[in-house]
């Protein structure tokens, strides 16, 4: 039996993607099924000589070469025609803004899932505020500013950051429903955020639990992961950073303001795969996370703030609680232990993981139904008879960006966005047959809960959601 994709619209010209790893292969058939475009014009930018067999067994034109600050602008000048085609951008070590920029020059709509530096930014950068999201960020921001309409270009689509803003607005119209409130759902930005304060949130986490492994143990020396290695060590080394909410009656001693830009957010002295703090998704319930930074925890806490930026009537706490798998937990235990990076990376492939679920959502807190926790719980096996070539976590990311692309080619010249900006409904709609089971899940647990009693901690009873005890100290 074949199974009908929906088709979504028409690609005139080449469709380039940047970087064939674990999720340019998985979007890749995604772009196939769903939109109408000449195959022969799809190349893929991919520099690992690794991913050459795949690319020439489904005869897909590679280009065999890293972008760098040189040679960037040639080689997808020599590719693009003013006006047509799409750039995909699914890379590390290129930059995003960059990329973005010569996109918009060209008249070509552009998508990527992280704000990504050139290569070696993450290590060769010595002042940490400068190698933060906040700051990656604000350099798009400030080139959205200068340079407002025109060309779409979707900034960080992917999981999170990405389809997690999305289920920001479904979970706040859930608690609208569930706590009797009848409201029109806002239409724009500020319509939210005095939808997120009328209904007395004070913050959420991006609360992830993946559960994803396979029978073989780890091999010593080996950093394994559910997605990008390179990805998640870079994030891991940045500073832990957090969208900083106005209900927040403490500040960290090793934190740090911003004091230009939207200052939604702070940023601590310790990287963030070794920052802990409490927790909950469904399936654990209480848990341990790595406070990793991202870019939507600074979007986030920006979009939804009310009142001048240095100085806000209203904004959420907002950042990312992350439990990888465990391979990828044991991993970095042996990484930072040892003081250096493993020179061996494997990703988890589909067809040997023999267990588990990315449960990915929102937890919002500090309401009056204390804690609803909004996502998706899709497990390995969905996700290998959804789509080839990705597990559960791939697949969250390659959906969401598949449902960036659709809202770029509905909306060509929107100019810069960031996906707390786009139609949250529309790219769910697109997203949710590859998400497995979207549910809400409300919870009593709070951060003063499961405390070690024989070792007792400094915590702000007063404030249970308060990040002092969110904080693994």
């Amino acid at each position: 039996m074949t199974t009908e994709y929906p088709v979504y619209g028409r690609i005139d010209g080449p469709i380039v993607i940047i970087g064939f790893g674990s999720i340019g292969k998985g979007t890749w058939p995604l772009i196939e099924r769903h939109f109408d475009y000449d195959a022969d014009k799809l190349v893929v930018i991919e520099p690992d000589a690794g991913q050459a067999n795949f690319l020439r067994q489904h005869k897909l034109n590679h280009v065999a070469t890293a972008l760098t600050p040189e040679n960037y602008r040639d080689v997808l000048g020599g590719l693009f025609e003013r006006g047509k085609g799409f750039c995909v951008n699914l890379s590390v070590d290129t930059s995003s803004l960059d990329l973005m920029k010569f996109c918009r020059e060209m008249e070509v709509p552009y998508i990527d899932t992280v704000v990504e530096p050139w290569a070696g930014f993450y290590f060769d950068t010595t002042e940490n505020a400068e190698r933060t999201n906040y700051a990656l960020r604000q350099a798009v921001r400030d080139e959205k500013a200068r340079n407002p309409g025109g060309s779409t270009a979707v900034s960080c689509c992917g999981a999170n950051p990405g389809m997690v803003s999305w289920f920001v607005k479904e979970a706040l119209l859930t608690l609208a429903r569930d706590t009797g409130r009848k409201i029109r759902q806002p239409v724009a930005r500020e319509g939210w955020a005095g939808l997120m304060r009328d209904l007395g949130v004070q913050g959420m986490h991006i609360a992830e639990r993946d559960t994803q492994a396979r029978r073989k143990p780890r091999p010593r020396g080996t950093f394994v992961n559910t997605w990008s290695v390179e990805g998640f060590i870079a994030e891991g080394f940045q500073p832990a950073e957090l969208g900083w909410g106005t209900h927040e009656p403490w500040f960290p001693e090793n934190g740090h303001r911003f004091d230009t830009g939207c200052q939604s957010a702070i940023w601590l002295e310790r990287p963030g795969a070794i920052t802990r703090v409490h927790s909950w998704c469904p399936t654990p319930g209480p848990q341990f996370g790595f406070l990793v930074t991202h870019n939507e925890a600074v979007s986030i806490s920006d979009y939804y703030t009310i009142g001048d930026a240095g100085d806000p009537e209203y904004r959420p706490t907002c950042h990312y609680a992350y439990h990888p798998s465990d391979d990828a937990v044991l991993s970095l235990h042996e990484m930072f232990g040892s003081g250096r990076q493993q020179t061996r990376h494997e990703i988890l492939d589909v067809d040997e993981i023999v267990e588990g679920i990315d449960e990915l959502g929102v937890l919002l807190f500090g309401h009056e139904k204390n804690a609803l926790w909004f996502g998706s719980r899709l497990s390995n096996d969905e996700a290998r008879d959804l789509a080839p070539y990705q597990n559960a976590t791939g697949l969250q990311v390659t959906s969401a960006v598949l449902a960036g692309m659709v809202w770029a080619l509905e909306n060509p010249q929107a100019g810069i966005v960031e996906t707390d900006e786009m139609d949250h409904a529309r790219c769910l709609d697109v997203q949710r047959p590859y998400l497995g089971p979207v549910e809400a899940h409300y919870t009593d647990w709070t951060p003063l809960q499961d405390r070690w009693e024989h070792f007792p901690e400094e915590i702000d009873e007063s404030v249970p959601w308060a990040f002092r005890n969110v904080l693994a100290t």
